[in-house]
């Protein structure tokens, strides 16, 4: 099972790297501090490449049962660890295994400006329970490669996301939408379904009005055009 993810280091994001970037599409990847540490090329390459490296916290943990003390070092060893190996400190986190504090700890980290634990809307959204607003940006468990682990050729993939495209896609005729693709090294990098990926990527380039973008960059459009509604009293 190890070597699965190792399989995604040495030669499932090379090609990930090379598909993005002969297309000129920046990305979001999230990262665990220690994997940056470990793999010094990958990470260079992609602040090279202009691509924003949010955390995915310090190494993969389930933060489930997780104490908060514990969790908050962590969060803050993430932040930490990403700026001594890349030079940049992470605006946006996806914990990926969060409890009922990670949300409260991130607000109170102070260097977040967007959160990507939720899955509950096809767009941004603030949240404000914890005195400072901070932008919410939902992540997909529906479009995301680890659905489609068993599936025997890329073209599931393929089709899966160009349906959850198509619908986006006319509905944004009357409001803007957002559609969110989770990707893993070691799965979609295999060569059988990578395939699917490129062709996914080279439909939504022929698009007209389609903005392909990082997720800090919809976070930096939502600061500048939707700030938060505060109550006045």
């Amino acid at each position: 099972m190890e070597s699965m993810y190792e399989y995604g280091s040495r030669a499932g994001f090379w090609r990930l790297f090379r598909m993005f970037t002969e297309r000129n599409i920046p990305c979001t990847v999230y990262a665990c501090a220690l994997a940056l540490e470990r793999n010094p090329e990958a990470a260079q390459a992609m602040v090279e490449a202009g691509w924003e490296v949010a955390s995915h916290g310090y190494r993969w943990w389930d933060y489930q049962y997780v104490d908060e003390a514990t969790e908050k070092e962590h969060i803050k060893l993430a932040v930490e660890v990403q700026q001594k190996a890349i030079g940049q400190r992470p605006l946006g986190i996806y914990q990926g295994k969060p409890n009922e504090n990670t949300l409260r700890l991130v607000v109170e980290e102070g260097g977040f400006l967007y959160n990507s634990d939720s899955y509950a809307d096809d767009l941004p959204y603030w949240n404000t329970q914890y005195g400072k607003p901070i932008l919410i940006i939902p992540y997909s468990l529906d479009n995301n490669d680890m659905r489609f682990s068993q599936a025997l050729e890329g073209d599931r993939f393929f089709n899966y996301l160009k349906d959850a495209f198509d619908v986006l896609y006319a509905e944004g005729e009357k409001s803007p939408k957002m559609m969110s693709v989770g990707l893993h090294c070691r799965i979609i990098g295999r060569p059988g379904r990578a395939l699917g990926l490129a062709k996914f990527l080279d439909y939504i380039r022929s698009m007209e009005k389609v903005w392909i973008c990082r997720r800090i960059d919809i976070c930096n459009h939502w600061y500048q055009h939707h700030k938060p509604i505060t109550a006045k009293l």
